[in-house]
């Protein structure tokens, strides 16, 4: 998965103790110092880095510190949306959203203040105060996504800072962490989340994650991990996305929910919930993937059933014509009803 051969990293970084944690686990790579992780000479912003997209989400990891502390209220998979411990990738999904904001490149960038970010987690969830009723993200605690702008499980062969969240929600009262992995870390299973983490597994069908998930573990590898994962005290969700509409995509999709009827035990069963989310894209990246994966934007890029959408954080994204999409969404509450009876559907979309 990783082969850190450069790291790039603001000047603080080694009086940081996790920095200097960081630096130590990759002691041959090259040290470059950059002003800041969002300025970075011949990595962001550079169009002839589509040319090497895998490798510098490979080779390439980059440092620095978290500037701005702030916990977005969310709604939807979560009630907050925490500051980022890190962002960017070493896997290479075709529809990730976050190289729009980088610019042609996308690896890992590690936030080495983590204990600043911690601090303000915990002080955000006591002003909080217990949970004043049910809502879609959780009957009783608050949920914080700690991984918005990457994937949590890979973090983890990078640095301590994932484990220093799950131990953290692990002991504060009325609250959970929160993140979607397409990763099966193992590692994982020997901490102690004590019930304070909750791992949204995402899947889609097997086929079309082979051609757009890509350095991800196969699906069958993540429906397999969900009953040590429950058994290890992570509370598990699934996370069906995206859902990439074509010509026989509920068959593929009914096929995936029997898969995981068949893959999990009781305890799985008895907690398990979803959330379903319809593909969304955005022009730019469009033409990004053209450079590097143009047989994903087969699937991925179709204005004949496709609608300008302005997001939530006014992004002028694509998707599935509404009305069109409306229909698509009930056909899949449908189905997980049908096939795995009992299974809550969080929200959908």
């Amino acid at each position: 998965m990783l082969d850190v051969r450069t790291i790039f990293h603001e000047p603080s970084v080694p009086d940081h103790p996790r920095g200097a944690q960081v630096l130590a686990r990759f002691p041959d790579a090259e040290r470059v110092e950059v002003p800041s992780h969002q300025q970075v000479p011949g990595l962001y912003g550079n169009p002839g880095g589509v040319q090497d997209w895998i490798r510098n989400k490979r080779q390439v990891l980059v440092l620095g510190e978290k500037k701005s502390l702030s916990a977005r209220p969310n709604g939807r998979s979560a009630d907050f949306i925490a500051p980022s411990t890190s962002n960017g990738c070493a896997m290479a999904c075709a529809y990730c959203y976050v190289p729009r904001r980088k610019g042609y490149a996308n690896p890992i960038t590690v936030f080495v203040n983590v204990d600043r970010i911690a601090r303000y987690l915990e002080g955000h969830v006591r002003r909080q105060g217990p949970k004043p009723q049910p809502n879609q993200c959780d009957p009783v605690d608050w949920v914080y996504d700690v991984g918005e702008n990457g994937d949590c499980s890979v973090d983890a062969l990078v640095s301590d800072n994932v484990r220093d969240l799950v131990d953290l929600f692990g002991r504060l009262d009325g609250a959970k962490a929160s993140f979607a992995t397409k990763f099966v870390n193992r590692d994982l299973l020997g901490w102690e989340p004590h019930g304070g983490t909750r791992v949204r597994f995402s899947l889609m069908p097997a086929e079309r994650a082979r051609l757009l998930d890509l350095r991800t573990t196969p699906v069958a590898e993540r429906i397999a991990a969900i009953d040590d994962f429950v058994a290890a005290g992570y509370e598990v969700h699934l996370n069906l996305s995206p859902v990439v509409v074509h010509e026989g995509w509920q068959e593929e999709w009914r096929e995936l929910l029997r898969q995981v009827a068949d893959g999990v035990g009781p305890a799985a069963r008895a907690q398990l919930a979803a959330e379903i989310i319809f593909l969304t894209h955005h022009e730019g990246l469009h033409e990004v993937n053209l450079g590097w994966h143009p047989q994903a934007e087969e699937w991925l890029w179709r204005p004949d059933l496709q609608e300008p959408k302005r997001s939530q954080s006014g992004q002028d994204n694509v998707r599935y014509r509404a009305a069109w999409k409306a229909r698509w969404v009930q056909q899949l509450r449908e189905m997980v009803a049908e096939e795995l009876p009992g299974c809550r559907i969080r929200y959908a979309f």
